[in-house]
């Protein structure tokens, strides 16, 4: 191919009520990474780290705001002025703009923007996204009236200010910038990720974005680095007592029962999850859904029944990419396909690994056989009845099994509340089954977090119909993780012994753990969770709690077009 094609810019669109301003800052991302700046501002992405949250420490002071920011023609005649965090606005450039300090003297006027960290030492006195970010804020500037000569960076660490001249290469740079930002703005595809960048692994969306593994389907297989940790440690917080008071109390949650008083840190909560009759306050709710911590409420035995976020995610383009796939037959029973045959596969997984009857080894080698068949047929089921057949066909050969990877088997000397003979539910008739089904309660609710928090809604499926109230989606997801996560925790409770006969009751042919079961079951569930799983895809080791996150944001670029298969998560 030429290497001397013309290209044609395509004119960004009109700055109207439709198309919102883009603030300035967002030009000083995409400098820096255009995908970053997509993520932040079209798919409204944020992920905290230390480096935002030392950011928003050092433009504390400056948030504070000052004096009213003197008309241009005050300033042309000779007024000084020192003010800060002045929003302007350009309806020309479709930009708006929060300078953190603007001066005025000798009829100019200079745009100060404060940097947390010390100064580069560079030729230009700091790295290009600052300084067109200034020049951005310049632009804005002369189109309100004033003159501006140079723009200033401060740098807090260092406690150095950095002129920046406002030549003609970095005004063209930067008007450029602001074109392709608001081109890209318009788009509905995110700009491809950047190629084995030193940027990404300090960058707080990496989790979200997911470089490596979006550039490991595209093109040479490069192998993805490993995530990199995330800053925040924060965990679920279950409250199960029931008449629990939640309230909040400064920067903690006070839980109050008639055993006492205990307090959680809001900044180590992720989620809290709710049991039975738990008041939880207005205040406490309120600064949850501030920091986009969801309430997960439960029936005391477990069941799901909803959850209280915030606004939610803005990123619309995700679920306009899982609505056409929900509606396009063909596509949603491809999707259906590949998620079945994840979960008979994983299925036949436990079964091989956990064996513990002996004595059955052709039964074992039986059920494998069987579960290696239906995994293939289902990868080629002509329709989604076909499907469920097959995937009911799995479940029974699979458990049929399942008390055979207990460590008390029926029999002579059996303990009979942890004999298995069949999966049944509504209500569960066995401690076996009662504990898988909180620990697929649980599972549901894990995926229908993690899918909201990648932008999904989880209400709609590709293989669980549309059902009022069922969250779909999230049951779908999590179909390959029951035998991983749900089955695994609870043969783990079992054979460890963490979960005895005491922990449950019996009202007539159902059976339910006590308080003190499911917390066992829970503490099991959550220590599963924070396993470490090698991805059979990408190599490198994750936990399996951010394994669920990076699937689900790895099927929102699946549906989004930008890569070409959905990787199941399957272990070998």
């Amino acid at each position: 191919m030429s290497t001397n094609q013309l290209s044609f810019d395509l004119p960004a669109p009109p700055a109207t009520g439709e198309m919102p301003l883009v603030p300035a800052r967002m030009v000083n991302e995409y400098v820096y990474c255009p995908r970053l700046a997509w993520l932040e501002w079209v798919d409204g992405q944020w992920a905290e780290s230390g480096d935002t949250a030392q950011g928003r420490r050092v433009h504390a002071r400056v948030d504070a705001g000052g004096p009213p920011m003197a008309d241009a023609d005050a300033v042309a005649s000779g007024a000084e002025m020192k003010t800060r965090a002045v929003t302007l606005s350009s309806e020309r450039l479709g930009l708006i703009c929060k300078i953190d300090l603007v001066e005025a003297e000798d009829g100019f006027v200079t745009p100060i923007d404060y940097k947390k960290g010390k100064r580069p030492h560079v030729a230009e006195g700091a790295y290009e996204p600052e300084r067109v970010q200034v020049c951005a804020q310049a632009l804005v500037l002369e189109d309100n009236g004033y003159k501006v000569e140079e723009g200033a960076l401060w740098f807090s660490e260092s406690r150095e200010r950095v002129r920046v001249a406002l030549d003609d290469a970095l005004r063209e740079r930067t008007l450029r910038a602001i074109h392709e930002l608001r081109l890209s703005a318009a788009s509905a595809h995110p700009p491809p990720p950047l190629d084995n960048s030193p940027k990404c692994p300090r960058c707080s969306l990496a989790g979200i974005c997911l470089p490596d593994e979006v550039n490991f389907f595209r093109g040479p297989k490069s192998v993805p680095r490993p995530l990199s940790p995330a800053d925040d440690p924060a965990l679920p917080l279950y409250v199960q007592t029931p008449g629990a008071r939640l309230r909040k109390d400064g920067e903690t949650v006070v839980i109050e029962t008639e055993e006492g008083k205990t307090q959680a840190p809001l900044l180590d909560i992720s989620e809290l999850a709710v049991f039975g009759p738990v008041s939880v306050s207005t205040p406490l709710l309120h600064e949850l859904m501030r920091r986009e911590v969801p309430v997960a409420w439960l029936s005391t035995g477990g069941w799901f029944l909803g959850h209280t976020v915030g606004t939610g995610e803005k990123n619309v383009t995700v679920r306009i990419a899982q609505y056409k796939a929900a509606f396009d037959e063909l596509r949603a029973l491809s999707i259906a396909r590949g998620i079945v045959a994840a979960k008979i596969r994983n299925s036949r997984t436990m079964l091989r690994r956990n064996w513990k009857d002996e004595s059955a080894v052709a039964g074992r080698d039986a059920a494998l056989n069987e579960l290696k068949r239906l995994a293939d047929r289902a990868e080629h089921a002509r329709d989604p009845n076909e499907l469920l057949g097959l995937e009911g066909e799995a479940a029974a050969t699979y458990f049929r099994q399942f008390e055979r990877l207990l460590s008390r088997p029926s029999g002579e000397g059996a303990l009979p509340e942890f004999r298995f003979e069949t999966r049944n539910r509504r209500p569960p008739c066995d401690p076996v089954n009662a504990l898988l089904s909180l620990g697929y309660a649980v599972l549901a609710r894990t995926w229908h977090v993690a899918l909201q928090a990648a932008g999904f809604d989880p209400y709609l499926g590709f293989y669980h119909r549309p059902r009022h109230g069922r969250p779909a989606l999230a049951l779908d997801m999590m179909e390959p993780y029951r035998p991983l996560i749900a089955d695994s925790a609870v043969i783990n409770a079992i054979n460890n012994g963490e979960v005895k006969n005491g922990d449950f009751v019996f009202s007539g042919p159902a059976c339910s753990l006590t308080a003190a079961g499911r917390k066992s079951f829970l503490a099991a569930y959550e220590r599963r969770l924070d396993q470490e799983t090698t991805h059979p895809v990408f190599g490198y080791r994750v936990a399996m709690r951010r394994l669920i996150a990076v699937q689900a944001r790895l099927l929102a670029r699946y549906l989004q077009g930008e890569i070409d298969n959905y990787p199941h998560y399957i272990p070998r």
